[in-house]
């Protein structure tokens, strides 16, 4: 991060979204272990994993509140950069990890047929190729290497618009598959794919200075990213235990 100063209102929306983001992780941790014992069996392990992405979130947005801290002190009525760098790289390190299980607890909820497997194998290397070309270019300098950001932006949308694509199609021709109710939660729970992982490079190119200034960029982007994983992670895992129980009503498998 270069070097640049926030005013105390800057700062304070960055701080209080991360701690937001770390609250809501952690709440939707806990809702999801106590949720796993009020679906059916065949249901649970999806919520297992759906416990472990927002875990693994929490902890990731601890230390990007920490590292925040850490980057910036308050003198003179303004927050400056301490020279301590604002680590980034953590929450690279969550998508890593979390993208995978999102796209694994979405299958296991399911209940795909067959080549689900496959499926599933190729979404998880897309997701990879997607995170690992989409880094260089978000450390990439917006200003001095405007030109590698666009170029790393370009590469990693390739797999993402397959991520999407292979999402809406499997999504859209297994709904028909189930009750009516599961079905309105399988078409809102495409929709919620469809517009929060939709928004990510949204915020990728408000990386740019030329969006909002360096320190408006650097707000936008913080707070952005904050929203779209909370979405993404809690709230869509509250549709994969919203799925789960329904299914779990349909089949007759609740517990007693």
């Amino acid at each position: 991060m270069s070097a640049i100063s926030l005013t105390v209102q800057q700062y304070s929306t960055v701080y209080n979204m991360l701690s937001f983001a770390v609250a809501s992780m952690l709440g939707a941790f806990a809702f999801f272990v106590m949720g796993r014992n009020i679906v059916g069996p065949k249901y649970r392990l999806a919520l297992v994993v759906s416990s472990l992405v927002v875990l693994i979130a929490g902890y990731h947005y601890w230390r990007i509140m920490g590292s925040w801290t850490a980057a910036y002190a308050l003198k003179d009525g303004a927050y400056v950069p301490t020279g301590e760098a604002f680590n980034d790289a953590y929450r690279y390190v969550d998508w890593l990890l979390t993208v995978p299980l999102l796209l694994t607890e979405l299958v296991l909820v399911m209940k795909l047929k067959k080549e689900s497997g496959g499926v599933l194998g190729k979404l998880i290397i897309a997701a990879v190729a997607m995170i690992a070309l989409g880094y260089p270019g978000e450390i990439s300098h917006p200003e001095t290497e405007s030109g590698a950001r666009l170029m790393w932006a370009v590469l990693s949308t390739i797999p993402f618009i397959y991520i999407l694509y292979v999402l809406w199609v499997r999504l859209g021709a297994a709904i028909g598959d189930h009750p009516a109710k599961v079905q309105v939660l399988l078409k809102n729970t495409r929709y919620l794919i469809l517009l929060t992982w939709g928004f990510y490079p949204i915020v990728y190119a408000m990386g740019s200075y030329g969006w909002l200034g360096g320190a408006g960029s650097i707000v936008a982007v913080q707070v952005g990213y904050s929203i779209a994983d909370v979405t993404a992670k809690a709230l869509y895992g509250v549709m994969i235990f919203a799925i789960a129980y329904a299914k779990s009503e349909a089949d007759g498998s609740l517990p007693a």
